[in-house]
């Protein structure tokens, strides 16, 4: 039998512009790598690391992104890209490559039936957007401690609550451990875009799941 990986020692902080390079190099190989949806689409790295970088100045400027470093070397080896929900797509955003639209059809299907109408202010809803793990350090719980800082940082700041759409089981089942609760959700056998089954492929993930935590009690 293989050993367990010996667990990493990690320390998470809040995002800084010099993170940027890091961060955006981690979360590209990550998701064009394993993440389900880039991967029936065809999503590349660079595609990828250009969609990333688009959000580095407003993780800056938010300050809810959160990364973990290997406290022994200080090396990144995850993190988790943030933002309030309220916030506008970030410019540079309708010029990305159109493989990303199938994804954002479908995650933004779970979004609209989630809102129900409704514009959540701003530094009411705090946005867990992607979450990412270096390899070599999957299975280590840093993706678990990335939302339990991400999260402890969002009610330091008022957030009432967090919302995150989770794109395969692994992260489903992390975000429930942590209390999120399952709100919407999609199937990939039989969402259409355009007409075409986009992620026939990878129908045994099932589907995303839009998955909510009330960080605060809910105003009368």
């Amino acid at each position: 039998m293989t050993p367990a990986p010996e667990r990493v020692a990690v320390t998470c902080g809040i995002y800084g512009p010099s993170d940027a390079d890091e961060m955006t190099r981690l979360l590209a190989e990550v998701f064009s790598r394993r993440d389900p949806p880039a991967l029936a689409v065809g999503l590349t790295f660079p595609e990828f690391e250009g969609m990333v970088r688009l959000f580095c100045p407003r993780a800056g400027d938010e300050g809810l992104t959160i990364v973990a470093r290997a406290a022994a070397t200080g090396e990144l080896v995850g993190a988790l890209l943030s933002e309030d929900s309220a916030s506008w797509p970030p410019d540079g955003f309708d010029r990305l490559s159109a493989k990303f639209d199938p994804i954002f059809d479908i995650l933004g299907q779970l979004d609209t039936e989630y809102r129900g109408g409704r514009t959540p202010p701003p530094g009411e809803c705090l946005h867990l957007f992607l979450l990412g793990v270096a390899e070599r350090f999957a299975g280590q719980g840093v993706a678990r401690q990335l939302v339990t800082a991400c999260i402890e940082n969002g009610v330091r700041n008022g957030y009432r609550v967090a919302v995150t759409e989770a794109t395969n089981t692994t992260s489903q089942h992390i975000f429930r451990r942590l209390g999120f609760v399952e709100r919407v959700r999609r199937s990939y056998r039989e969402h259409r875009f355009d007409g075409r089954e986009f992620f026939a492929s990878i129908a045994v993930h099932g589907g995303p799941i839009l998955m909510d935590k009330q960080l605060a009690p809910e105003a009368p």
